[in-house]
C-alpha cells in the first residue's frame, strides 16, 4: 500500500457519514461487491440499470463486476474519471455508490448512479450514501452542478433525488432489453446543496487526489 498510495493516492479517499462510509473499492471490496450482486440488486421483472449487467449468470456477474472495476482504474484520466467506491456499514460491503465527470476541470458538473445489495435497502442507505457523494462533490471538488437520473419505475432512487433538492431536468427514452424506458432526468446546483448541507459527513486524503479529479 505504501508504494501504491505514492502513485496512486485515491486508495486513501474516503467519505464517512455518521452510519456510512465510501472507500475506493479494492480487489477484496470488489469480491465482495460481486458475491453481493448475485445475491440480488432488483426483481426479476425489473432492471434499473441503461446495460443490464445484473442478467448475468453467477460466475459471470462476480466477474463482470471485478472487470468492470479494474476497467475503470486503468481508463481513469482528469479528463475523464469514474470514482466507484464501495459502501460500508459496520465493515460490510453493502453497495457502491458512483461519480464521474467529463472535462470536470474546466465543467464542474458530476453525474452518479449506485446501488445497494436488496438485503440493505429500505434502510434509508441510498439518501445517506448519495449525500457522502455529493458532500464530496460540492464540498470537496468545487462542482456547480450534480446531475442524475432514474427510470420512472423506479420509485426508490426518484426519491432519494428529491428528497436531496433536486431539481426535475427534462426526460429521455433509452432502449433497454428491446424496449422503450423513459428515464427521468434530475439536476442539484451548488446553491441548493449548500442550503441544505450537512455538518456531519467529514473527507479523508482529498487534497493528494484533487489531481486525479482536474480539481
Amino acid at each position: 500500500m505504501g508504494v501504491l498510495v505514492d502513485h496512486w493516492p485515491l486508495v486513501r479517499l474516503v467519505v464517512r457519514t455518521p452510519r456510512l462510509e465510501l472507500r475506493w473499492a479494492g480487489d477484496d471490496d470488489l469480491a465482495a461487491l460481486g458475491e453481493l450482486a448475485v445475491k440480488g440488486i432488483h426483481g426479476d421483472d425489473e432492471m434499473p440499470f441503461a446495460r443490464p449487467w445484473s442478467r448475468a449468470s453467477a460466475g459471470e456477474l462476480e466477474l463482470g463486476v471485478v472487470r468492470n472495476g479494474w476497467r475503470t482504474r486503468a481508463e481513469w484520466t482528469a479528463e475523464r474519471w469514474h470514482w466507484n467506491p464501495a459502501v460500508v456499514v459496520d465493515g460490510e460491503v453493502v453497495g457502491t455508490q458512483g461519480m464521474h465527470g467529463t472535462q470536470f476541470a474546466a465543467l464542474r458538473i458530476v453525474q452518479s448512479g449506485s446501488w445497494l445489495g436488496r438485503e440493505h435497502q429500505g434502510r434509508g442507505l441510498g439518501t445517506e450514501m448519495r449525500a457522502a457523494m455529493l458532500h464530496l462533490a460540492f464540498a470537496g471538488l468545487g462542482a456547480v452542478r450534480a446531475e442524475t437520473g432514474a427510470y420512472e419505475d423506479n420509485p426508490a432512487s426518484l426519491a432519494v433525488t428529491r428528497k436531496l433538492g433536486y431539481e426535475p431536468n427534462g426526460d429521455r427514452y433509452l432502449e433497454v432489453e428491446g424496449k422503450a424506458r423513459r428515464e427521468l432526468l434530475y439536476a442539484l446546483t451548488r446553491e441548493l446543496w449548500a442550503a441544505t448541507r450537512r455538518d456531519d459527513i467529514a473527507i479523508e486524503g482529498l487534497e493528494p487526489c484533487l489531481p486525479f479529479f482536474g480539481a
